[in-house]
C-alpha cells in the first residue's frame, strides 16, 4: 500500500508548489498562534488555492475555542483537522469535518486505550512527547507503539529523508506527517529536502 505523506506548517506559495510537485499527498497549515508556522486563515486560504484537487488541505488545531475553528473551517477549504491539544472527542466531532488525533507518545502511555476513546477519529497521528505542543524534531522510541493499536496509524516526530524509510518498514504507518524535517528555517521548506523525503517514503514502499 502506498504511504500517504503530509507535509506540515507550509507559510509560503513556493513551498506549497513545491511539495505538490514533489508528490504530497496533503498539505498541512497550522493554526496555533504560538507556533513560528502559524499562519491565519486568511493567509491558508491563499495559498490554498494553489493545492490541486485530490490532495487534501489539513488544518492543525491546539486547544482551540469551537468558535475559531468554526471560523477557520468557514475561511479555509480544510479536507481534515488535526487535534494536537487536549480535546476530547465530543469536541472534535462537532465540526463536521473528517479529524485525526495527535498522541505525544512517552513511556507509560496506554495509547490502545487513548486510541479507544477516539473511536470516530479518521486515525491516531503519533508524536514525540516534548514540552509544549508539537514534536519538536524529535524521534520517539517507536517500539512504544503496540501491534494491537486500533484504526489508522499517522507516523510523525523527527522524519527525515535518512530515517523515513526505516520508520515506514519498522511501523507500517498509513501516513506519515513532516514539518521539521524538510525545512531550511523554521516555516521556511527547502525544496530539496521535501522531494528527497517523498523520494525515500517511495522506495520504502517498494520495499515491503
Amino acid at each position: 500500500m502506498k504511504t500517504r505523506i503530509k507535509i506540515c506548517g507550509l507559510t509560503r506559495e513556493a513551498d506549497v508548489d513545491a511539495a505538490v510537485a514533489a508528490g504530497a499527498d496533503a498539505i498541512g497549515f497550522v493554526f496555533y498562534p504560538s507556533s513560528p508556522r502559524y499562519v491565519t486563515p486568511q493567509r491558508a486560504a491563499e495559498l490554498a488555492r494553489r493545492i490541486p484537487p485530490f490532495i487534501d488541505a489539513v488544518g492543525l488545531f491546539v486547544n482551540a475555542s469551537v468558535e475559531a475553528v468554526a471560523a477557520t473551517c468557514a475561511a479555509v477549504p480544510l479536507n481534515l483537522l488535526q487535534f494536537h491539544g487536549d480535546e476530547d472527542a465530543a469536541y472534535c466531532r462537532q465540526f463536521s469535518r473528517p479529524w485525526l488525533r495527535a498522541a505525544r507518545v512517552r513511556p507509560g502511555l496506554d495509547l490502545v486505550e487513548f486510541a479507544r476513546s477516539f473511536p470516530d477519529a479518521r486515525g491516531l497521528l503519533l508524536d514525540a512527547f516534548v514540552d509544549g505542543y508539537g514534536g519538536g524534531g524529535h524521534v520517539f522510541d517507536w517500539t512504544l507503539i503496540p501491534p494491537d493499536l486500533p484504526g489508522f496509524l499517522v507516523l510523525s516526530g523527527g522524519l527525515t529523508a535518512a530515517n523515513v524509510g526505516d520508520a515506514i518498514r519498522r511501523t507500517r504507518p498509513v501516513a506519515v506527517d513532516v514539518s521539521s524535517g524538510v525545512e531550511a528555517g523554521k516555516g521556511i521548506k527547502d525544496h530539496d529536502k521535501i522531494a528527497a523525503f517523498v523520494a525515500a517514503v517511495r522506495k520504502a514502499d517498494e520495499s515491503l
